[in-house]
């Protein structure tokens, strides 16, 4: 592994010949479970359940909607009683109008160079929000107080856009996990000089599911000021949200989710979607289903490797939410891709990244370590 990472491929990218899964011959079998992305993954029935049952008779559109009013109500349970939460569409609409919501247009956001927002997003926070982003280089995905004042240039000079923003991603990239502390040391750095912390909280079920935390002690509690809270990721059909948590910024959410094309006029089924998942504990228990089909595929690829089972396989990462980083050697991914699909991964020569979701069982994970050590 080396010191400095370079991005990901994009979730979204066509991943080698990890599409190419075998043919089937029934319904039953037509939409096998894979380790691509947990994107793949479809909804979870009390989702599906939820939108059902929101499907009855006219409401008010555009989030006058009394599901709409419940969510508002979920989040400021999560997240304090100054929260605001604003449905939106998908991850890269939240993640632009939350920053381009508590931003001027000169501003710039400081955050990993692996970090979504700069890599995964068709430059969308600065076409479309007119943010710079600065991408600082980590070897584990996460940033510290020192890269982001390291990454502080051009204050006050007209001829820099200027840093007013820290982002993290939670959990990250790489499948790393920013503790309660960590977030604390960084919001701390950037308040006092003068920036605001956003959190693309896209997988921040499966960050809070891995510390054991409840979603406030890893944003609200630790400083952060707004937040896109993750949903599709976990089961949810197409919905996602910004949180604002510091009522002194994000003003302007009002009118930018329309300018931005993320207000929805049957916002009732994107609040019914997110208030199944965040209303008990179906976030939690689905993120932890998650997580632990990941421990248990990291488990027994190291169990395969000690049994000289898999030789030059060995794991990259820390294991610390839903996803796990292997090197593999070509004869073992061109074997496991018969029945698998997952994508490749910039980590190091012959890194791939196995993703599970909230429908990975323990079969799925057997059936994959089968295929990886040719048994």
């Amino acid at each position: 592994m080396t010191d400095e990472m370079t991005p990901p491929r994009s979730e979204g990218a066509t991943v080698s010949s990890a599409l190419d899964v075998p043919t089937v011959d029934s319904a039953e079998d037509a939409h096998p479970r894979n380790f691509g992305s947990d994107n793949w993954a479809g909804a979870h029935p009390e989702v599906i359940d939820a939108i059902v049952e929101a499907n009855i008779g006219h409401t008010p559109g555009y989030g006058g909607d009394p599901w709409t009013a419940r969510f508002q109500e979920i989040a400021r349970r999560h997240f304090g009683p100054d929260a605001q939460a604003f449905p939106v569409f998908n991850g890269t609409g939240a993640n632009v109008l939350g920053l381009q919501s508590a931003l001027p247009r000169w501003a710039a956001v400081i955050t990993a160079a692996s970090a979504h927002i700069n890599y995964d997003e068709t430059g969308a926070p600065e076409k479309v929000g007119g943010l710079k982003i600065v991408g600082v280089p980590t070897p584990d995905g996460k940033l510290d107080p020192d890269s982001i004042e390291a990454a502080i240039l051009g204050r006050g000079s007209e001829h820099n856009a200027q840093p007013l923003a820290v982002s993290l991603s939670q959990s990250t990239e790489w499948g790393t996990t920013y503790r309660p502390d960590e977030v604390s040391a960084i919001a701390e750095t950037a308040h006092r000089l003068g920036m605001i912390l956003h959190v693309d909280g896209s997988r921040l079920g499966n960050a809070a599911a891995f510390l054991g935390t409840d979603l406030g002690a890893i944003t609200t509690e630790a400083g952060v000021d707004i937040l896109s809270l993750g949903g599709t990721k976990n089961g949810l059909l197409g919905a996602e949200a910004v949180i604002v948590l510091n009522p002194d910024i994000g003003t302007g959410m009002k009118y930018l989710r329309k300018m931005n094309l993320q207000l929805s006029s049957k916002m009732r089924f994107l609040s019914a979607q997110l208030n199944a998942l965040y209303e008990g504990d179906l976030w939690r228990t689905s993120a932890e289903q998650a997580n632990a089909m990941a421990r248990r595929l990291a488990d027994s690829l190291d169990a395969a490797v000690a049994a000289g089972r898999a030789p030059g396989l060995s794991l990259v990462q820390e294991v610390e939410s839903n996803v796990v980083f292997v090197q593999l050697p070509s004869e073992a991914t061109a074997r496991a891709r018969q029945r698998f699909a997952f994508a490749d991964w910039p980590l190091g020569e012959n890194v791939v990244r196995l993703m599970c979701a909230f429908d990975t069982t323990e079969e799925d994970v057997d059936a994959l370590i089968a295929a990886i050590v040719g048994e």
